[in-house]
């Protein structure tokens, strides 16, 4: 294989890209061949520098052993930690830079599977070759920074295509989570993959299932917030690997009846994503204005309907129902994001989300009461800010008048509870009477007694909004003439 170098202006530009840490790398490279050690950067910060993007990361890779690279980064930085010795990987930082270098890998086999195994080699073209694309199998010599590319990732990154290095199916089955980094790339480079690779990511999807859950979930938070996360997750689909790690989505492909009596509810999720994505604010915003890319909205849009397969009904009258499809979808958007091993809360957010997406849809032509609209803020709380762009993103309908009604009246109730929050501020809602007021008043202690009547008068405030001390004491106490403890006390 011939490495091929970039024209001269394509090179300058992309290591002027690097110029902020070039620096920083060139010294290092000469520490490691003042030591008789080669050293390049390699894999995602060359292929962003001539893509023109910023790369937060700095992977070098070395013919150094671990040791050896230990010893050289804490001659050179100010702290180092193991990253994975067993793998080769030494971490280290200097100042704002920080750094992991990898002992080049060789190909190993362990002799019965043929499942490849940990083996350090002694050259950057065998190291490259095991790399997961080519165009992240691309390097820069340094100190020198010198252009290595033996598998033609700059003609890959030209015609934004991923190719694998070796053949798909040893890439894969080296590591099949870069089945997955496949659709990540499609969705933040806008890449597409070649034939063969779609090829082997169809024939070998079901080996993700040796991949630990927690990596795929990196890899699926890492496409949904990248920029075009529908194409990847598109990838997923066609490919088998979305049956694996994330069955509930290529479920929503129902069958449409002849009739087409319901939409396509797989395009219409990808459509409700791709319009609450174009609804996030601009980054650094206010959290009123929800920020992107925002995980958990993009993952409520992606799952709000996926409870419509497990309820889907065909009526007598010719018509479809997905009678609370809602509350299936959020237990089990809760069950599956538990299995890739989310965090607790942003579990509980999605959950909710999902349950709550349709409550707008009693909103009609505006006849709620405040009453109905201060549980709909209450029980959206901190999420209504999200609520509000995954109402507005759920309607697909190619229908302009129907359109233009719901979001007329989406107007109407935001304006409401606008207005509302700002007579009443909602953030700090509490009943009228606190805990010892209500026990003072009732003759009781604190206790479960205690926190019923507590949430009876928060219901109060919620449903009544202020009714002021003396009229709330009156509710409270006509409240605890019906109550059994109150014969007892």
């Amino acid at each position: 294989m011939s490495t091929r170098q970039p024209p001269a202006a394509l090179l300058r530009q992309a290591v002027a890209h690097l110029a902020p840490v070039l620096p920083v790398l060139t010294e290092l490279g000469q520490r490691f061949a003042d030591a008789g050690h080669e050293l390049a950067l390699v894999g995602g910060p060359v292929r962003d520098a001539f893509l023109g993007r910023v790369s937060a990361d700095l992977d070098l890779t070395t013919s150094a052993r671990p040791d050896e690279t230990e010893r050289l980064l804490k001659a050179w930085g100010s702290a180092t930690w193991d990253m994975g010795r067993a793998f080769g990987t030494i971490g280290a930082r200097r100042g704002q830079h920080v750094v992991e270098v990898t002992t080049y890998r060789a190909d190993a086999y362990d002799g019965v599977t043929r499942k490849p195994v940990v083996a350090f080699g002694d050259s950057l073209e065998d190291d490259l070759v095991r790399r997961d694309f080519a165009c992240n199998a691309m390097a820069l010599r340094l100190p020198e920074v010198q252009f290595v590319d033996p598998h033609g990732g700059l003609t890959d990154l030209e015609n934004r295509v991923l190719r694998t290095p070796t053949t798909p199916e040893v890439s894969f089955g080296d590591d099949p989570l870069r089945m997955m980094r496949a659709a990540r790339f499609v969705a933040q480079l806008g890449f597409v993959p070649d034939p063969a690779v779609l090829v082997a990511m169809r024939e070998m999807s079901a080996s993700i299932e040796r991949v630990s859950a927690e990596r795929v979930r990196d890899e699926l938070v890492k496409l949904l917030v990248a920029d075009h996360p529908r194409a990847g997750l598109e990838l997923l689909v066609a490919s088998g690997l979305a049956a694996v790690v994330l069955p509930e989505l290529p479920a929503l492909q129902l069958e449409v009846d002849e009739h087409h009596r319901h939409k396509d509810v797989y395009v219409h999720s990808m459509i409700v994503l791709e319009q609450a994505i174009d609804l996030e604010g601009p980054p650094g915003s206010t959290p009123e204005d929800v920020p992107g890319p925002d995980l958990v909205l993009r993952l409520a849009a992606l799952l709000h309907d996926i409870g419509k397969p497990a309820t889907r009904r065909f009526e007598d009258g010719g018509g479809v129902s997905f009678h609370h499809h809602e509350v299936v979808g959020a237990k089990l958007t809760a069950k599956r994001m538990k299995a890739l091993r989310f965090d607790k809360e942003t579990i509980k957010q999605v959950a909710r989300l999902v349950e709550l997406h349709l409550r707008f849809h009693g909103y009609g032509e505006g006849q709620w009461t405040d009453s109905a609209v201060r549980r709909y803020i209450t029980d959206a709380g901190d999420l209504l800010p999200r609520l509000h762009r995954l109402t507005r993103a759920d309607c697909t309908t190619r229908n302009v008048r129907k359109a233009r009604r719901l979001s007329t009246a989406y107007d109407d109730l935001e304006t409401r509870i606008d207005r509302l929050r700002a007579e009443e501020e909602f953030k700090a809602l509490r009943p009228e009477l606190d805990g010892h007021e209500i026990g003072e008043a009732l003759g009781i202690r604190p206790g479960p007694v205690l926190g019923r009547a507590y949430a009876y008068l928060l219901q109060v405030r919620t449903d009544d909004g202020p009714v002021g001390p003396d009229a709330a004491r009156e509710r409270l106490l006509a409240w605890w003439a019906e109550q059994p403890e109150s014969r007892q006390s």
